[in-house]
């Protein structure tokens, strides 16, 4: 199952305490302060990864803590710094440090600073003065930064696949890429995103939506934010469909009405396009289902009337024709580019 939201406590490592100590060689005859300072604490820093698989790795573990740094030593040596910690996250996400409110998005591959390990303490070195030869004091090393972080991942491809349930999209990303996709002749055979490369693009299988996705029906509120990173929308109407007007319309306004709550929410970023207003290429698909011409014609028409797009325009997909199948790989390419 696909993790594409998390909400992780995590905590840098603070800092090594600075000693008191005393120095004990035999040529040093009146000795002296020799109390090292504490180590520094781990940063924490999180990793951006090709991966979107990743987020699985905190199902079960969501509070992670840097190491602290060692306290200082004999002999005025300062402690070890500690490691720091990287916490790995997928390409495309969405990070909000919810305790410092500063947001972090995660469009390239790269190593985020999140929180800054404590400072070491001082030994009892950093305290002798000419009135004070054998200093006490000493200080605690520095607490490490600590914050709540919500990590939402939202997929980066180049075109997605949408429509409702069984209207081909696990098939036609299959045909096309290297992904192997469940397919299966029922409702909801997709229950998560599923990415495939075709030539240098990058394709994102949808899960079904339905009538009131957008309100939490179905898979498709859950899902329908992977589609905000897409460049274009490849629309898949079944041609199994009695009603192609109605199959159509039931998509186009879920999208609307997602993009409507996110701006009432004010959740729309500069980055994030309306769904709505994506460009969109729509696919007739499965018309090996359609014997009789007349009625196929019937359909692309009533598809161009609904989407107000040119009938020339809706592509005509059956993935067991072999030419049909080649003319759309060659439209795809041009349209991708």
């Amino acid at each position: 199952m696909l993790i594409d939201h998390v909400l992780l406590k995590i905590k840098a490592g603070d800092g090594g305490t600075g000693v008191v100590r005393w120095r004990r060689e035999k040529h040093i005859p009146y000795g002296g302060p020799a109390g090292g300072d504490g180590g520094k604490g781990g940063d924490v820093y999180f990793r951006v990864v090709r991966d979107i698989e990743i987020l699985n790795d905190y199902k079960n573990k969501k509070e992670w803590n840097a190491e602290n740094g060692e306290a200082g030593k004999k002999k005025s040596m300062h402690g070890g710094n500690a490691k720091d910690l990287f916490l790995r996250v997928p390409l495309g996400s969405t990070i909000y440090n919810k305790t410092y409110d500063i947001k972090y998005e995660c469009n390239k591959e790269e190593d985020i600073l999140i929180l800054r390990g404590g400072k070491g303490g001082l030994g009892n070195e950093n305290f002798k003065t000419s009135t004070n030869r054998a200093p006490e004091e000493f200080t605690k090393g520095d607490r490490g930064e600590d914050a709540v972080f919500e990590i939402e991942l939202k997929l980066i491809a180049d075109a997605g696949l949408i429509g409702l349930p069984n209207a081909g999209k696990s098939s036609l990303l299959n045909a096309l890429t290297n992904a192997s996709a469940k397919i299966g002749n029922y409702a909801f055979t997709t229950l998560e995103p599923n990415l495939g490369a075709y030539k240098k693009f990058v394709l994102a299988d949808i899960p079904g939506l339905i009538e009131g996705a957008s309100e939490g029906k179905g898979l498709g509120y859950k899902f329908l934010k992977h589609i905000s990173r897409t460049r274009i929308l490849f629309h898949l109407i079944s041609a199994e469909n009695t009603d192609i007007k109605e199959a159509y319309k039931i998509i186009r306004e879920e999208l609307k009405k997602y993009d409507k709550k996110n701006k009432e929410n004010n959740l729309l970023s500069t980055k994030d396009n309306e769904l709505a207003k994506k460009k969109e290429i729509i696919i007739l698909s499965k018309i090996d289902e359609v014997k009789d011409k007349k009625e196929l014609d019937k359909k692309v028409n009533d598809l161009a009337k609904a989407s107000k797009q040119k009938k020339e325009d809706i592509i005509l997909l059956s993935l067991f024709d072999d030419k049909s199948l080649k003319d759309f790989k060659k439209k795809l390419g041009e349209i991708l580019k």
